[in-house]
């Protein structure tokens, strides 16, 4: 079982939409929210991991940790509007 360990925080207050396409295998399960706020936890389980985290509100950082198979990357990004696309195989 390949586990997938998404957490955001940033700035409290700030605000972000998702975007998720989980692959396991020929299996692809898309996961999609408009508007949340930080801190948020996300668990999956597959192999690869696609997706854009968009921040919603004209101030604050956001901060994207992603675990899989012990590796670890981490993003950030501040300005309404701003994209992280994230790709993780």
């Amino acid at each position: 079982m390949n586990r997938i360990q998404i957490a955001i925080s940033g700035t409290p207050g700030t605000e972000f939409s998702m975007h998720w396409r989980v692959s396991d295998g020929d299996d692809v399960t898309e996961y999609r929210e408009e508007r949340l706020g930080v801190p948020a936890q996300f668990d999956y389980v597959g192999t690869a991991l696609m997706g854009q985290v968009t921040l919603l509100t004209d101030h604050g950082r956001l901060e994207v940790d992603i675990q899989k198979d012990g590796n670890r990357t981490r993003s950030s990004t501040q300005g309404k509007g701003s994209t992280l696309n994230l790709t993780l195989r």
